[in-house]
């Protein structure tokens, strides 16, 4: 809401966000607006408790953090709120919002920040009982698997009972309606299931998902912690998807690193593996996945699929330090690519916000204190690039429209999606049986071609339908002789009765 061409009044506050009728200067919707029409279902907030870094007492100061610096974690931040040192303030302007999402048919995640806090030494745990709310290394200081320069021990009883009453106390009072643990693979594996039993008591249909990764090493031993690895003992919490983020685009360290979507063919297997979700299949060959060699998860909900969040360089600054060489109208139909994989693959899409107009950071790698002139959302790109935002939205539309993209079983996963082997380098097809999920789509095929290279594929002389052809949505066009698919781009194409 923060940007001078987002059309709110209220920018940078909990009410910014709960405005309606907002226009960029193209006459475009922004803010909620914005998101009602895209079709999303959640809306992830970075870290709305009180944290350290940024004083509401003194709004006069140029002040800017994203809020990974706990300080009072049931209390909301301050300078969201219109008066910042009114506590009533905070706390109503913060439900107003939660319920303006509500009506307008959006879910509320909240970002927690459990594992680790500020202050260390002089932290409230810390002056409440030294030493017990933290881990320690063997020699007795502070252990620090978050680089941040402690990590909680959410093993400990009254560490896990004080995550649970807090996240209780969100959903209860505040109605949340999911969480996105930081760093959730500093948390103990039985803390986290605790966690998802009692929170679904009261909220059956709750959204749980985390890093299944740390910052450092931690002296709590690694199988009883909830890390990717291990997302098969987690009671339907998701893990975000490394594998196919950096299949797709290249390792987030590696800025000059590129990926499938711009030309990487050998990232071609840790794509197929993201595409099932994490999931066993019997055509993914482990021993080429990117990082994970085996299955960790036990069901495609377990999974994040996604191209780019809030941490390291957004998308289209990776392509843009990628790819030397190519034109910006390359970058976009690898940005295109990336955006389609991300909404037909299995598991649960994630989708920066942004990323559906192009969204820039100048490049700018960690912005976490980089300020609103690095962080801010440019709504005139929404207008520059309306016709990504046009594809997303369709591919969101087809997403929800059709089961066969949203499997819920691991069984499913492995027996109605086949990968279409012989296809050329650089290449990916595949085949959906969606009568067998409930889809009205009979059977559904996909093409992803990562490579600045034009291929012509025989469609067997069966009769396909075009729900997007090449990046674009593809008016139901009927196909059934050869298809061209062009470089960079995706095709979805369908029978039905």
């Amino acid at each position: 809401s923060i940007a001078t061409n987002s059309g709110i009044r209220n920018k940078g506050k909990y009410a910014g966000l709960a405005e309606r009728g907002t226009k960029n200067h193209q006459g475009l919707s922004t803010g909620l607006d914005h998101l009602k029409d895209l079709g999303v279902t959640h809306i992830h907030l970075l870290p709305f408790f009180d944290f350290v870094s940024v004083d509401e007492k003194k709004p006069e100061i140029p002040q800017y953090n994203w809020g990974y610096e706990p300080l009072n974690y049931n209390v909301p931040e301050g300078s969201y709120a219109s008066n910042g040192s009114d506590g009533v303030s905070r706390i109503r302007e913060l439900k107003e919002m939660v319920m303006a999402f509500h009506s307008n048919g959006l879910n509320v995640v909240m970002d927690v920040v459990y594992n680790h806090t500020m202050l260390t030494e002089d932290s409230y745990f810390n002056q409440l009982v030294p030493g017990y709310y933290y881990r320690h290394t063997k020699d007795g200081k502070f252990s620090n698997a978050t680089a941040c320069g402690n990590e909680t021990a959410s093993e400990r009883p009254m560490m896990r009972k004080f995550m649970l009453e807090s996240l209780l106390y969100w959903v209860k009072e505040y109605h949340i309606d999911g969480f996105r643990f930081d760093l959730m693979g500093v948390h103990d594996i039985e803390t986290m299931n605790l966690v998802a039993r009692e929170l679904r008591k009261i909220k059956p249909g709750i959204l749980l998902y985390g890093e299944g990764w740390t910052a450092g090493e931690s002296p709590f031993p690694e199988e009883n912690r909830a890390l990717k690895k291990f997302a098969y003992k987690l009671d339907d919490i998701a893990v975000f998807s490394d594998d196919m983020r950096d299949g797709m685009k290249g390792s987030v360290f590696l800025h000059g690193e590129n990926g499938f979507v711009s030309g990487r063919v050998d990232r071609a297997e840790s794509v197929r593996f993201g595409i099932v979700a994490g999931c066993r299949h019997p055509q993914v060959d482990y021993s080429k996945v990117n990082y994970s060699k085996e299955p960790y998860v036990r069901h495609p909900t377990g999974t994040i699929t996604y191209a780019d969040c809030h941490d390291n360089h957004v998308l289209w600054d990776k392509l843009t330090l990628s790819t030397p060489g190519y034109t910006d109208a390359d970058r976009r139909e690898m940005y295109k690519l990336a955006l389609g994989i991300v909404l037909t693959s299995q598991g649960i899409p994630f989708l920066h916000a942004g990323t559906e107009f192009l969204r820039t950071k100048k490049g700018n790698e960690n912005s976490y204190n980089a300020g609103d002139s690095i962080n801010a959302i440019d709504w005139e790109l929404k207008t520059k690039n309306s016709d990504v935002f046009a594809y997303c939205k369709e591919l969101i539309r087809i997403r929800k429209s059709h089961p066969a993209f949203r499997m819920q079983r691991r069984e499913q996963v492995a027996a109605h999606i086949r990968f279409i082997e012989g296809l050329p380098a650089g290449m990916i097809g595949y085949t959906i049986d969606g009568s067998a999920v409930g889809d009205h789509w009979q059977k559904i095929r996909v093409y992803l071609n990562g490579v600045n290279i034009s291929q012509s594929l025989s469609l067997d002389n069966q009769a396909w339908r075009s729900a997007i052809h090449n990046n674009k949505p593809g008016k139901d066009a009927l196909m059934n002789t050869n298809l061209l698919v062009s470089p960079f781009t995706c095709t979805v194409l369908y029978q039905k009765k």
